[in-house]
């Protein structure tokens, strides 16, 4: 014979209520880590498109030759960055700059990567201390949304061109770029 949660007997299955259910410990949330985190994704979305980019389109000339090439667009992200660095970390170890003109998709991303990891530590310590970023208005929350913006704006370039050009980042590679769930994840 089986209990009822009411405590009363019964011979069919039994439910289980939510007062059977354990209950699960809530997690605290932290915006800091959340900004940081979301920063970290984004950077593994850069390196995700490069790494879907067909090889043709990294330095094909733009349209009617006006323009940056792919090349030059994600050179650009990474010296931006360290413009920023400049500005905000002076003292600290800043990456060199890309040459636009002959980096590779792999020293491309190795440089992203240096420019994420030494701006995400600008990043928490202005998140650890009165919210400022030297050389940067309004606030630390601000600068998050800039840096992202900017190079989301780029990967919309960047996509875009490399249709122009007749070499298209695959279509799931389109739709992964849109995975924050899944990007986010260390691989």
């Amino acid at each position: 014979m089986l209990l009822r949660s009411t405590g009363r007997p019964t011979t069919g299955p039994r439910t289980i209520s939510e007062t059977d259910m354990p209950k699960a410990t809530p997690v605290a949330f932290s915006l800091p880590q959340a900004l940081l985190t979301s920063f970290e994704t984004n950077d593994r979305i850069n390196h995700y498109m490069i790494e879907n980019l067909p090889t043709e389109a990294w330095r094909a000339e733009p349209p009617a030759g006006k323009g940056r090439t792919v090349a030059a667009i994600v050179a650009h992200m990474h010296n931006v960055r360290v413009m920023w660095l400049k500005a905000a970390a002076k003292g600290s170890k800043i990456p060199e700059q890309l040459d636009r003109a002959n980096v590779t998709p792999a020293q491309a991303t190795k440089a992203l990567e240096q420019s994420r990891a030494a701006l995400s530590t600008v990043l928490k310590s202005a998140l650890e201390s009165d919210g400022r970023v030297k050389g940067f208005r309004p606030d630390v929350a601000g600068f998050f949304a800039y840096l992202i913006a900017h190079d989301a704006h780029h990967r919309g370039q960047i996509c875009m061109l490399a249709r122009q050009v007749g070499h298209p980042l695959p279509q799931k590679a389109m739709f992964g770029m849109w995975e924050w769930g899944t990007r986010g994840k260390s691989e």
